[in-house]
């Protein structure tokens, strides 16, 4: 009896073929293990971004600060009222309103009908808009709990009038328009006269800064074809000043001198041109009642540095 021949495995058995998936873990750097944590890591977090921008598609943060803004105001903290400080020459209904209008608004983001939350009340945006007017240089808006505001107004303070055309309005130092003016309520201020005059402002003041004796007797300044000065005094005459910075301040303080030394101001004479260098021309009232001393005399006992000086008659 023949034993039974036992013939070895072929070595062409074919293998189960492995899967996609797990034919491309054989490739990764990682364990098969680990690579399926990092793929379920990164569907959560494929999930969260979708879940974010239908959040934000549905407004459902600003919903949320309102619900929570509305729910401090339950508890207490909602503005009952505001205190305005530092409020002198502006009107105090434009203040009002501004304030209000927050305040509204505030109120309609949380329950309609109620009190303003505190929290939702945009301090930011009062201060903004309070900003606007040419009055309010800086303004402060803050929370004083349990249920108030408080508007701290920085005002800024005239310093002249400014006429152009027929409009007549309050300007500060730098030329900011504060309010329109009356002529009926102008106030004891210089003038400055002509389109752009305002923004010249703080020029004229370095100007008159250099004739301590004359700017308090300043009453009128003309810009003159946004290009030059011409100055009107208290006591009638007119000093028409140079184009150019420096030109004008080196012609007013040669004439300030010779002003402190003879009087040229108020003797009667009408206007005093010092546009040419080196020279200045006088014009005569057309009908003097008094005797006034000629130019001439005035312009020779400032000195030997006094300009030439020539007289015309209005």
């Amino acid at each position: 009896m023949n034993a039974a021949v036992r013939r070895p495995a072929s070595r062409n058995r074919k293998t189960a073929p492995k899967s996609v998936s797990k034919r491309i873990a054989a490739h990764l750097p990682v364990q098969e293990k680990n690579a399926n944590r990092l793929a379920g890591y990164a569907f959560g977090l494929f999930v969260v971004a979708i879940i974010a921008v239908a959040a934000v598609a549905l407004d459902l943060p600003a919903k949320a600060g309102n619900a929570i803004g509305d729910g401090l105001g339950r508890a207490g903290f909602a503005v009952d009222g505001y205190q305005i400080v530092g409020l002198n020459k502006m009107k105090r209904s434009l203040v009002d309103e501004v304030v209000t209008d927050e305040l509204h608004r505030a109120a309609e983001a949380g329950s309609p009908g109620g009190k303003p939350a505190e929290a939702l009340v945009d301090v930011g945006a009062i201060r903004e808009r309070l900003l606007r007017y040419g009055w309010i240089k800086d303004a402060r808006v803050s929370r004083r709990l349990p249920d108030g505001l408080v508007i701290d107004i920085v005002e800024r303070k005239p310093a002249a009038l400014w006429q152009d055309h027929e409009q007549l309005s309050l300007i500060d130092e730098n030329g900011v328009v504060l309010d329109r003016v009356p002529v009926s309520q102008m106030p004891d201020l210089p003038l400055l006269i002509g389109p752009g005059a305002n923004d010249q402002a703080t020029a004229l003041d370095r100007l008159l800064s250099g004739v301590p004796t004359l700017k308090p007797q300043l009453v009128a300044a003309n810009w003159v074809g946004q290009r030059r000065w011409d100055l009107s005094f208290q006591s009638g005459e007119t000093v028409v000043l140079p184009e150019g910075g420096q030109a004008a301040k080196d012609a007013l303080e040669k004439f300030a001198k010779m002003d402190k030394s003879a009087g040229l101001l108020g003797r009667g004479l009408k206007r005093f041109d010092l546009r040419l260098p080196g020279k200045m021309t006088v014009r005569l009232p057309r009908a003097p009642g008094e005797a006034i001393a000629p130019a001439e005399i005035a312009a020779n006992a400032a000195g030997a540095s006094a300009p030439a000086t020539t007289s015309t008659k209005d």
